[in-house]
């Protein structure tokens, strides 16, 4: 069995597959290939590759594996049919790449479609170990642009009051901000749509923020629903009401397969204080702040900093490739049955739970979005967008 590793385009510095998971891999049975530089911005050089027992050759030597691993959806123009390919693909925002995918009649695995309530799946959650750590560098980035200092400070020159952080979101990015700001000594304030968020939030030192007439806006998956305009007024006024006196507010609203929706409208920045920060972690699909700007960090007029840091993980490469590759070997140990690739069209973890199963979603597979030319059954709601 043949395993490639491919190089990410310009904009990505993770990588898909470190060179320390060499011997898991290679116990499973696979011979494997890294595109040469493909761990070079992460800081994993060609000859840790080659020191531990992968062969470094070019791209076209690792788009003739049988299985090829990226973290970005790749260029399918070369593919050949009965190939798997396994990434990141995004599938509701590129449905092309998936019916491109179809019509070369290959396997394409998305690892961001991981049934996450499954115990089985968690050590392969993509979503989680990568959230995990964008909500840590968020705060980080957040205490670099405030023009104040973080915690409480009694000297001789007198005392300095805590800053204080507003959390938009308590998933798993959201709840690491808020213990991350609350180890860095701030006053942490943050709010979500789902009832069950108010312990989580309390549990890792947060404050959290009630709003009148809340529902547990979450769906079959785990994902938070989307909400209703009214609803969505009703939060915002709510939190940016909270945050205007904050220094650092981190947004964390997404919604899977959906462009992030607005928490922090361009009228709600004009009452924030002067020196304020907003980090938006959604910037690159759209954003939850009405005036972030994607890849950029700008000033506006009332003295707000807003931060558009489009990939999070990858601000923390070497750690965010570590643990996708963690999650990576651990999904791929599933694909192999007595040292051969094996597509088990009843693996939840590729397919979904069954129908009757407490973790059963309606129109959702797992991470198999098509094989053998066919969108499976299971993906319906993925097939009214390729379709």
């Amino acid at each position: 069995m043949r395993l490639g590793v491919l190089k990410e385009p310009v904009g990505e510095n993770r990588v898909s597959v470190v060179p320390n998971s060499y011997k898991k891999l290679n116990k499973l049975g696979f011979e494997l290939t890294v595109e040469s530089g493909a761990g070079e911005i992460s800081h994993y050089s060609d000859n840790e590759y080659q020191s531990t027992g992968f062969t470094v050759s070019d791209k076209t030597s690792v788009l003739e594996s049988d299985i090829v691993v990226s973290i970005s959806m790749p260029d399918l123009s070369n593919a050949k049919e009965g190939q798997i390919f396994v990434c990141v693909s995004d599938p509701f925002r590129n449905p092309s790449m998936v019916k491109q995918a179809i019509e070369k009649k290959i396997t394409l695995i998305s690892m961001d479609m991981i049934p996450r309530r499954l115990s089985r799946a968690q050590a392969m959650d993509v979503n989680s170990s990568q959230d995990n750590l964008a909500g840590y560098k968020a705060v980080l980035l957040g205490a670099a642009h405030v023009p104040r200092g973080i915690p409480m400070m009694t000297t001789s020159a007198g005392t300095v009051r805590p800053s204080k952080f507003v959390i938009m979101g308590s998933g798993v990015a959201g709840l690491q901000a808020i213990a991350t700001a609350k180890r860095l000594g701030a006053i942490v304030y943050a709010s979500d749509v789902r009832k069950s968020a108010a312990e989580q939030i309390e549990s890792v030192g947060g404050r959290f923020i009630e709003v009148d007439g809340m529902d547990d806006f979450e769906d079959e998956s785990g994902y938070a629903k989307p909400l209703t305009p009214e609803f969505i007024q009703k939060v915002n006024d709510t939190v940016c009401e909270v945050a205007r006196d904050a220094d650092v507010i981190i947004t964390t609203a997404r919604i899977f397969g959906r462009p992030a929706p607005i928490t922090v409208p361009a009228s709600a920045i004009s009452t924030f204080k002067p020196g304020s920060v907003v980090v938006d972690m959604n910037a690159d699909v759209g954003g939850n702040c009405e005036l972030t700007k994607p890849g950029e960090v700008f000033i506006t007029e009332n003295g707000v900093t807003i931060v558009g840091t489009t990939n999070l993980p990858g601000e923390l490469s070497t750690t965010a490739s570590m643990l996708y590759s963690n999650n990576m070997v651990t999904f791929l140990s599933t694909l192999v049955s007595q040292e051969s690739i094996s597509i088990d069209l009843d693996d939840s973890i590729l397919v979904g739970a069954p129908e009757g199963d407490e973790f059963y979603v309606p129109g959702m597979g797992g991470v198999l979005l098509c094989h053998q030319g066919e969108i499976h059954h299971k993906q319906s709601r993925l097939l009214e967008v390729v379709n």
